[in-house]
């Protein structure tokens, strides 16, 4: 049994997540799950034999937070410390794993992934997303947390699982089923005192033409600003 779960949300990523499971083999280090979060396209059809990974399937799509949720009610049971949570695109690197598993070994609860980070890379990223990721949504999240984070939005990062044993710590909120996941755990492990620390990693976006990201304008934007302004006003808890 291994203490390390990585876990990969997955939805019509085509070439892309098959990328992603070909990089991220480190087999030795973490079991590999994949979220195959209601897929049409046939990417997640057919591996190549003795791989060891498991699929779940949703027979529809649910969305990104309902996903990662899945990923966590998988691992607590099994007895894993920590998931590593990695885009199905294609954007991350399987080197920034060691650095999210050395600073959960040092005693950090939650490790951010930060391509602002001295350190960290980015690229094929257009300059609206550039703008919003570096500057709009940090600045918003660190003036509510009153912490300084340089990159709230990235999506690889690693979780002690023992943080959901707190009740403080709702994740099943129906409200939490797409982006909103993932601004709110990271708002609430800051806000509730637990560890926390941010690594530079490597973020390079797949070719335009293969798709680089599934979020939608305004509707998706509004899904990852949503938590700062609930909990922030506290209208949510």
């Amino acid at each position: 049994m291994k203490k390390y779960l990585l876990g990969i949300c997955s939805y019509n990523e085509g070439e892309k997540i098959k990328r992603v499971i070909k990089r991220f083999n480190d087999y030795h280090c973490y079991d590999v799950l994949i979220l195959d979060d209601g897929t049409t396209d046939g990417s997640l059809d057919n591996f190549p034999p003795g791989l060891p990974l498991k699929i779940i399937r949703n027979e529809t799509t649910k969305g990104a937070g309902f996903g990662i949720r899945q990923i966590v009610d998988y691992a607590r049971p099994l007895g894993y410390e920590t998931v590593f949570l990695v885009a199905g695109n294609d954007k991350d690197a399987p080197e920034d794993i060691d650095k999210l598993k050395k600073a959960i070994e040092e005693g950090y609860d939650f490790v951010q992934g930060s391509r602002y980070l001295k350190g960290g890379r980015y690229g094929r990223m257009p300059l609206y997303r550039t703008i919003a990721t570096r500057f709009i949504h940090p600045f918003l999240f660190s003036l509510i947390t009153r912490r300084m984070i340089t990159d709230s939005t990235n999506g690889l990062r690693a979780i002690r699982l023992s943080i959901f044993d707190d009740k403080r710590l709702d994740i099943n909120q129906a409200w939490l089923d797409h982006y909103e996941l993932e601004p709110y755990l990271f708002y609430k492990v800051i806000q509730l005192g637990y560890k926390i620390k941010e690594v530079p990693v490597t973020k390079i976006y797949p070719p335009a033409h293969e798709g680089y990201t599934k979020m939608k304008p305004f509707s998706g934007w509004w899904s990852i600003l949503r938590p700062l302004v609930y909990l922030g006003l506290g209208i949510k808890k």
